[in-house]
């Protein structure tokens, strides 16, 4: 009975506080609470694995790669604790980004039929969390959730707080055949793009389209520091109609929108102040099931988009801040400030 009934406390905890995170409570305090309940549930030995110092350099070694990381795996929790585990990725996305997320790591099972076994060992609770230092909402935290094709990074400084980098990929992109036939994960990320370049005249594709052939895999890969830092290619949104630059922003939306409400907000006032200095670049084929890659960069951030593997059906996604990611421009505002 008294196990029963622990469990049952434990899944509305877990409710309740995927529950909060897409309400509009301040991220910092939800994350706190959400870390805080999940670190509860873990025994000692699991604590142990889970945990680090927030000045550890694990927290900067991030991958979307399918091998093992350090922390702790959904396949290593209970099913009490995997709720808890949950709660703590919700609360750092949106809606919108937590269905990617998990529809993500599902797709670890349809490689497996599709792969029968030839491919690398797929396994959908190959996800691990990590704690970096000691939840709080005012002190200096963070987290990192990562597997195959999903790695979010987020960092708390004083209640404010960041994440990047951020990614989500996909593969299938597209599943083809079986009971989930025309799934398509990161559509938006995908069709926005196209629809983008496909709008500009032949004058504009001369200036925003680098190459005929798109790389095959995202410039930055998991470097510690966002690679493009400098001058920027492509067309500038400036160079853009008032059409083509609605197109743009939706395309934007779409990666501010997969994140809680206080780093979207980052994200939107980031856009907001890079004005028309944002540039777009594409590379590849224009048309569905054609390899193609695109990026967009601004003086703050960087996003960039592949799909060019496995006959361009598997997606890379990435944003990364060029003094943020893993929130070094909240810990360099805060030593200023202390330092004072």
């Amino acid at each position: 009975m008294k196990t029963a009934a622990l469990r049952i406390i434990a899944i509305g905890v877990g409710v309740v506080l995927l529950t909060s995170a897409y309400t509009r409570m301040h991220s910092a305090s939800v994350m706190t609470d959400a870390a805080k309940a999940f670190l509860t549930s873990l025994t000692p030995e699991q604590r142990a694995q889970a945990t680090f110092q927030f000045q550890n350099d694990e927290r900067f070694d991030w991958h979307y790669i399918p091998k093992e990381r350090k922390g702790i795996a959904l396949r290593e929790m209970t099913a009490e604790q995997q709720q808890l585990a949950h709660a703590l990725l919700a609360a750092g996305l949106s809606q919108q980004g937590y269905i990617k997320a998990v529809s993500i790591m599902s797709l670890d099972e349809v490689l497996k039929v599709l792969e029968a076994g030839k491919g690398p060992h797929r396994d959908p609770e190959g996800y691990f969390f990590t704690v970096f230092g000691e939840p709080s909402a005012t002190g200096t935290w963070g987290y990192r959730v990562e597997g195959h094709h999903v790695s979010q990074n987020f960092t708390i400084v004083n209640g404010k707080v960041q994440g990047a980098p951020s990614f989500f990929g996909t593969n299938p992109a597209e599943i083809r055949e079986g009971p989930r036939k025309g799934l398509r994960i990161l559509a938006r990320e995908e069709d926005l793009g196209r629809e983008l370049v496909k709008s500009f005249t032949a004058d504009q594709k001369k200036t925003a389209v680098l190459s005929h052939d798109a790389p095959k895999e995202i410039l930055t890969e998991a470097s510690r520091k966002a690679a493009l830092n400098g001058q920027a290619s492509g067309l500038e949104a400036s160079k853009m109609t008032a059409a083509q630059r609605a197109i743009f922003q939706s395309l934007l939306d779409a990666y501010c929108q997969n994140m809680t409400d206080q780093i979207d907000q980052t994200r939107e006032d980031q856009i907001k102040k890079a004005g028309d200095h944002l540039y777009f670049a594409w590379a590849g084929g224009e048309e569905p099931g054609q390899g193609h890659y695109y990026r967009i960069q601004s003086p703050s951030f960087l996003v960039e988009f592949d799909d060019t593997q496995d006959n361009a059906n598997h997606i890379h996604s990435v944003w990364r801040d060029f003094e943020g990611d893993f929130g070094l421009d909240l810990l360099k505002e805060h030593y200023q400030s202390s330092h004072r």
